[in-house]
């Protein structure tokens, strides 16, 4: 698989120390209200609040609430972009060329593990930063697909382009909240999502 996949905006232009400062009281502030209730009843307005600074400055730098949730939730998007491109199989790809790579299903398994354990650290960011049709045209989404699709291609499955996006909808954060809400664990949903990957990608 390529490595020239897209998951989020390049690095940020450099900025001034005040614009620093206030960027970290931003980043911090909305973290803390997101993680406290409902992602979606968070304002603008309470995230300036809460920074200590003037609605205008907020703006300046961010249009609305869902581009400072996706500020947050770049970080771990890109160290699992990393893990999945470089890391060691499953997750990782090995060395195909020398036989040792992992089946598509065992990675389609290691990379819903891998998403199950972002979830229940961050969907609360998710939540604020992906919901409804916004979330399939988020850098990131774009590239669970290109790696689901690229899995599914591997497979010899028909059609791989539709079927990642089937493999993948079982991820929306909205499903994980219902799931953990209703008393369901990680470890439960990873064990479903396992069988899924193996139904879907596994030989016969």
């Amino acid at each position: 698989m390529t490595t020239e996949l897209p998951l989020a905006d390049g690095p940020p232009p450099r900025e001034r120390a005040d614009a620093a400062r206030n960027r970290a009281k931003v980043l911090a502030a909305a973290e803390r209200l997101f993680a406290s209730g409902d992602p979606a009843a968070v304002t603008m307005d309470d995230i300036a609040r809460a920074a200590g600074i003037g609605r205008g400055t907020l703006y300046r730098r961010y249009p609305d609430r869902a581009s400072i949730a996706r500020a947050l939730l770049d970080e771990h998007e890109r160290a699992l972009q990393e893990r999945l491109l470089r890391g060691d199989p499953p997750l990782g790809p090995g060395d195909p060329a020398a036989g040792t790579g992992p089946a598509p299903a065992e990675r389609l398994a290691a990379f819903y593990a891998a998403m199950v354990d972002l979830l229940e650290t961050h969907v609360h960011l998710v939540l604020g930063a992906e919901t409804g049709e916004a979330r399939y045209r988020t850098g990131a989404h774009a590239f669970w697909r290109l790696h689901v699709a690229h899995l599914a291609r591997e497979a010899g499955r028909p059609d791989p382009e539709v079927l990642a996006d089937q493999l993948l909808a079982p991820l929306a954060p909205e499903l994980f909240r219902h799931q953990r809400e209703r008393g369901v664990t990680p470890e439960r949903i990873t064990a479903g999502l396992t069988a899924l990957a193996h139904g879907a990608l596994g030989q016969g």
